[in-house]
């Protein structure tokens, strides 16, 4: 819960009812009151986290417009509206707002609640079911064949290791599908900017090069990162680094081996660009806009030689959304490509420290 009390016009904070206030600290949702002059005397946590309040000031029109309605109607408004989820990027609140009008000292109350919570909800079982079906199939179907391949063969100790081996190849394919396919249904069932934390993106960048420091040397690709950075962005920690480590995992399978992947990390308008550049295949123009697809592979073959299950970066693009930012790829066949994490700078004010 948060009090305002400055520029509040011949208006303080503390005359609001205590049950007022506790009261709207239990609703499901978000609350806010403003005094004459669109003044926020009263705002629980979530208002500005889900970027409704700034810097004192309402940020969206259509919310404006209804606040104004009701103090000229004075009765009770019912509507939806978006809000950004960060400057940049497709990635949106989807509120349903109650304006309703509080007698005393002509104040306006609002009451919002995310129904983007129940529409991801929707998504995760809706797309768990239609991944199961689309992508568990070719693998499972591999095995009962080479299984079959296998009682066939009994006799022949060459041809059953051959196809042992075949069996653990797909059989790894299986898990790291299902494992990227629980990665995704978690993200989209939970919701980075409600309960956030200040990241460092030094840590998040040397996390994922961690990870995938074996995949690396296996490959002989050599990593660099010689940036250092001290910004910091507003979300989930686990997801930031999972997607920064995508971005990696997609940059060495697509490398010829002794080549270099390279990231850099630069600031500009508020916004912490993490860059990884490789020196691949790359990628047809014709395919740039379909990479971030869920299961779309530009080389289904080689997908298949490297492991991959054409889930990485649809999950970069799910968690830049979801952290209020956006992903941008530049590619040119046999040069490489260039895959850009966007994000909001996040910086605490005296309030927070």
């Amino acid at each position: 819960m948060k009090l305002f009390r400055k520029d509040s016009p011949g208006l303080e904070a503390s005359i609001l009812p205590k049950i007022l206030l506790e009261t709207l600290e239990e609703l499901d949702g978000d609350s806010l009151i403003l005094a004459p002059g669109e003044v926020p005397v009263f705002a629980t946590e979530g208002i500005e986290r889900l970027g409704v309040l700034r810097d004192g000031k309402i940020q969206s029109p259509e919310l404006m417009a209804t606040v104004r309605v009701v103090r000229r109607t004075h009765s009770k408004q019912v509507g939806q509206i978006e809000i950004p989820r960060g400057p940049i990027g497709e990635g949106k609140h989807e509120l349903t707002v109650n304006v309703m009008p509080l007698v005393k000292d002509n104040l306006v109350l609002i009451h919002m609640s995310d129904e983007s919570e129940a529409q991801r909800i929707h998504d995760v079982r809706r797309d768990f079911v239609a991944n199961v079906s689309h992508e568990l199939k070719t693998p499972i179907g591999a095995l009962s064949l080479l299984s079959e391949a296998v009682l066939g063969a009994k006799d022949d100790p060459a041809s059953v290791e051959k196809f042992a081996l075949r069996m653990q190849s797909e059989a790894k394919r299986l898990t790291d599908l299902v494992q990227e396919i629980i990665n995704l249904s978690r993200l989209q069932d939970s919701d980075p900017l409600q309960v956030a934390d200040a990241v460092s993106i030094e840590y998040v960048i040397r996390e994922a090069i961690d990870e995938c420091r074996i995949n690396a040397e296996n490959r002989r690709i050599e990593v660099a990162y010689n940036d250092k950075s001290v910004s910091q962005v507003l979300g989930d920690r686990d997801q930031l680094i999972m997607a920064v480590h995508n971005l990696l995992e997609n940059a060495i399978n697509y490398s010829p081996e002794g080549t270099k992947v390279s990231i850099t990390c630069k600031n500009h308008d508020g916004i912490v660009d993490v860059s990884v550049t490789d020196q691949g295949i790359g990628i047809p123009d014709s395919e740039i806009d379909r990479i971030f697809e869920r299961f779309y592979r530009v080389d289904p073959a080689r997908s298949r030689q490297t492991g991959g299950t054409g889930l990485g970066l649809s999950i970069v693009k799910h968690v830049a959304a979801k952290h209020g930012g956006d992903v941008s790829v530049w590619s040119a066949p046999n040069v490489g490509s260039t895959f850009s994490l966007l994000l909001p700078i996040y910086e605490e004010n005296e309030e927070q420290k």
